[in-house]
């Protein structure tokens, strides 16, 4: 059914240009779903309106803030204390941050749930992890702007990483640098970088929703739609059930802001940036922990048996660890090697799933803690584990696992049907009575 309004003014541009119309074909009444997407559902759009919020506040604390080495931590200072309501945007961009990786870890481990990565989704799954990578980048540059001591020496720390890349590492690191120290430069192209990141984040999130649209939103069952008796538009059903989701975000959001906007964060960083004084225990933004665990839990070279030759050294090997524990990720729809999506109709995987969210969780806490025993080897064992989830687990499952059938579509399901069809999450024709 084509665009239909009343409102002359609408009518008007609509026939000049037909921007109403498109938005109800891609998020409207124009725009089938499933008719059974639960509130795991609702993070999608939830991340995209937190995308909205970061860069409103990025704009705003940008006019106020001054990326030089001896007045950034005083600028900051003074958008606290002196810029009308500057606490306030301050505290939301800090703690929508965080929020906007609690939306997406989410997001990302409903897809892992039920199996959203599969075909023919992959690039959709892949152009999500390029957003992720993104974040992580930008999150990391505007965790330096304030130069407290926390950006200061976590700058440091990992711009040195970079230095255990044969080769390359150190002319890397220079370039990052702007120097061969953490100085003004790398304060200066931080800024402008975590500046231009988010509109990148933009542009790749307008690539997401367009595969997304391709093939349709994924669903709880893990099965393909089989034709209008299976969808429901997508305004005003779903529109509703986000308001809903948006609504309570926004009441946990503002507790956070308002009651307990420093939590999540570090005292040290409120100290200003000193090069000649070490903290105790240097640590990333939460949101980074597991992998910083990760990193932290290669100790030891790999060498070639007898001979002493070191192939990759502890340093390049947390380093690989780190960035491969999302690289791997990439590959998920080739490694899983089971015919169905859902882990609703797969009992073994639905197991090993939330083994690996508490893995997750482990090592998160891992990266909180000193690098000491016993953490040292709890991080090694949660570490060994997330990888052996992947390249070990994933494809011996989807040999050895018996899935439960799979309903003949999604509207008997919901209307109170049933009826086993096949055992594969693909699209299949239906066999006829």
């Amino acid at each position: 059914m084509s665009f239909q309004t009343k409102n002359p003014v609408i009518r008007w541009i609509e026939y000049r240009m037909p921007v109403f119309s498109f938005l109800d074909h891609a998020v409207g009444s124009g725009y089938p779903t499933p008719k059974n997407l639960n509130y795991f559902w609702n993070f999608g759009s939830l991340a995209g309106i937190v995308l909205v919020i970061m860069i409103a506040t990025g704009v705003l604390l940008a006019m106020q803030y001054t990326p030089h080495v001896d007045y950034a931590f005083t600028s900051v200072e003074r958008i606290m204390r002196d810029v009308n309501y500057g606490w306030l945007i301050r505290y939301i961009h800090m703690n929508g941050a965080s929020f906007f990786f609690i939306v997406v870890y989410i997001h990302v481990f409903r897809g892992l749930y039920y199996g959203s990565y599969k075909a023919p989704r992959e690039l959709l799954w892949m152009l999500g992890l390029v957003i992720l990578l993104l974040m992580m980048a930008t999150a990391f540059m505007g965790y330096v702007l304030p130069w407290g001591q926390m950006s200061f020496w976590g700058a440091t720390v990992i711009t040195n990483l970079f230095s255990a890349i044969p080769l390359v590492g150190e002319s890397i690191v220079t370039w990052l640098w702007g120097g061969f120290s953490v100085a003004n430069p790398t304060l200066n192209r931080f800024f402008a970088l975590h500046f231009l990141l988010p509109f990148v984040i933009v542009a790749v999130v307008v690539l997401h929703i367009w595969a997304l649209h391709r093939f349709g939103s994924n669903n709880p069952l893990g099965i393909d739609v089989k034709g209008p008796q299976d969808t429901i538009p997508f305004h005003p059903y779903y529109t509703a059930k986000d308001y809903l989701g948006l609504g309570v975000f926004l009441i946990i959001f503002a507790a956070v802001v308002f009651f307990a906007p420093n939590y999540m964060g570090h005292a040290d960083n409120y100290i200003e940036a000193n090069p000649l004084s070490t903290p105790a225990h240097i640590v990333p933004e939460w949101y980074f922990l597991p992998f910083y665990a990760m990193l932290r839990a290669v100790t030891f070279d790999i060498a070639i048996p007898f001979t002493g030759v070191v192939l990759i050294d502890a340093k390049l090997g947390g380093v690989i660890a780190m960035f491969g524990s999302i690289l791997i990720l990439f590959l998920l729809p080739w490694l899983d090697t089971s015919p169905v999506r859902s882990s609703k109709f797969r009992p073994l995987y639905k197991w090993f799933f939330w083994v690996l969210v508490l893995d997750s969780v482990l090592l998160g806490y891992v990266g909180s803690q000193p690098p000491e025993e016993p953490w040292v080897t709890v991080g090694q064992f949660a570490t060994l584990y997330y990888f052996l989830h992947f390249l070990v687990l994933l494809p011996l499952l989807g040999k050895l696992e018996r899935p439960k059938p799979l309903p003949a579509s999604i509207g008997k399901p919901v209307l109170g049907g049933s009826g086993p069809v096949h055992a594969s999450g693909t699209a299949k024709p239906m066999e006829k009575a």
